[in-house]
């Protein structure tokens, strides 16, 4: 069985964002578990990685937290966007697209278109 690779560097904060835009509020555990169910299991989320992730988020403002209990009666962090978190996920989606469609350009160009 192939072995899921784990996030891309620079993709996790934007994945973070974008969960959050959809279904917030959550907690660590939860937003994990959504980034690899959004991408059919093709990925995995490191515990080590998120969490300081989060933690740059909030610092920064993009995120906010607070206490809250979890579906198992456990005393969790729930995280939602705030509005400089909505703000830079449109920027960073926006950067993200181009750097798509300049990289698709990039794949599907032949020898011949070359010369």
């Amino acid at each position: 069985m192939k072995e899921k690779p784990d996030v891309l560097q620079g993709t996790l904060a934007l994945m973070v964002l974008k969960t959050l835009d959809a279904l917030e509020p959550l907690h660590g555990y939860g937003i994990a578990r959504r980034i690899e169910q959004i991408s059919g299991d093709l990925l995995s989320v490191n515990q080590g990685t998120l969490y300081p992730v989060l933690l740059k988020l909030e610092q920064e403002g993009s995120i906010a937290s607070e206490w809250g209990v979890s579906e198992n009666n456990r005393r969790a962090r729930f995280y939602h966007l705030t509005r400089a978190g909505r703000k830079q996920l449109q920027a960073e989606a926006r950067g993200w697209k181009q750097t798509a469609e300049i990289m698709g350009r990039f794949l599907a160009v032949k020898a011949e278109d070359l010369k």
